[in-house]
């Protein structure tokens, strides 16, 4: 998230509602929310955050509900959507997201450092590692096995892997 002025200098100028603008780009909302929707509908009301069994929903720094892989995965449970009263989620028979993990040259195997944590981490199968002759094995994602649960965010001893969204919604 972005450092916010509320200063009385911006209420006063008008500028008030542009600084207190969420930066919805960073933020990953709960599967199967509907973008439009949920920013406008959304009431804060923190049923969705109850109700997440791995407790990867948190309530973000504007009071939205949004997720946070840095201790948790997400399951897919369905729960936030199911105890909603408010109509901002798709059916939870569609796909959830669309959001695929990308490694950052930060990664432990760009220094020679042997670590296979993303791996060991994801259930999908979405990451591997290929063999280098006399280097450290590189990680391959297989976007089409990654679901998103972010599971491998969490895994990662340097933050080196992060969650985009595949596309704009």
């Amino acid at each position: 998230m972005q450092n916010l002025d509320l200063s009385r200098r911006k209420f006063l100028s008008g500028k008030f509602r542009e600084a207190a603008t969420v930066d919805v780009a960073r933020v990953i909302l709960p599967p199967w929310a509907e973008a439009a929707a949920f920013w406008e509908k959304c009431t804060q009301c923190g049923d969705c955050i109850q109700q997440c069994e791995t407790q990867v929903l948190i309530k973000g720094e504007r009071g939205y509900p949004e997720i946070c892989f840095t201790q948790a995965e997400c399951t897919f449970c369905g729960k936030c959507a199911e105890i909603c009263q408010q109509p901002i989620f798709r059916p939870i028979t569609t796909d959830a997201w669309q959001h695929k993990i990308a490694i950052a040259a930060t990664c432990l195997t760009q220094k020679q450092v042997e670590c296979r944590s993303c791996q060991d981490s994801c259930e999908w199968r979405a990451i591997s590692f290929k063999p280098m002759l006399g280097k450290v094995a590189q990680p391959q994602l297989d976007l089409e096995a990654c679901n998103g649960c972010g599971a491998c965010v969490a895994a990662c001893p340097v933050r080196a892997i992060e969650m985009l969204n595949t596309q704009a919604e």
